[in-house]
């Protein structure tokens, strides 16, 4: 593991100059510079102080050793059971509790609908891959066909519904955290 290496993608992905590391951590900014380049080698303290201002911890600096996954295919897709009747779900890919994204793909056969979900925090997006939905906000309903996209904070009353009584719809439906 390069230890520099990761501080400086993690520096750098936070917004952050050196400098601006430095200042954080009370630490110079040509430490910072040497530390990056794999120069020099640091203390567990100082290593903690360092992912503090980054705002993380060494559990999750270190957490992380086994390669992102980047790909998922159709066969990875998680059913999701305890839907409503004419209603297949399938989450996307796994492990999205520690992701800020919660993709799922929606399946409503002729006249079905999901069920109500009531107020939660964050956003959601939708988009139409087949089809025609009714979206349901608070009460009120706004028609959708495929090609068509939803985006709302999700401090309303929601659900969807397959307004046909032939064809199925298909909705790609992300929860945003």
């Amino acid at each position: 593991m390069n230890i520099g290496e990761k501080i400086r993608r993690l520096r750098m992905s936070r917004g952050l100059t050196q400098e601006e590391l430095a200042v954080r951590t009370d630490l110079s900014r040509s430490f910072i510079s040497q530390l990056e380049s794999n120069k020099t080698s640091l203390s567990l303290d100082t290593l903690e102080k360092i992912l503090r201002a980054l705002g993380t911890d060494l559990k999750s600096f270190f957490s992380d050793l086994d390669e992102e996954k980047i790909v998922f295919k159709k066969e990875d897709r998680v059913p999701l059971y305890d839907q409503p009747e004419g209603v297949a779900a399938y989450l996307l890919m796994s492990d999205v509790e520690t992701k800020k994204v919660d993709p799922v793909l929606v399946v409503l056969g002729p006249g079905a609908q999901t069920e109500e979900e009531g107020y939660h925090e964050g956003d959601e997006f939708g988009y139409v891959l087949q089809g025609k939905v009714d979206l349901w906000l608070d009460g009120v309903r706004y028609r959708l066909s495929q090609g068509d996209c939803f985006y709302y904070k999700a401090d309303k009353k929601h659900m969807l519904k397959n307004p046909s009584k032939k064809k199925e719809a298909v909705v790609l439906w992300i929860e945003i955290d």
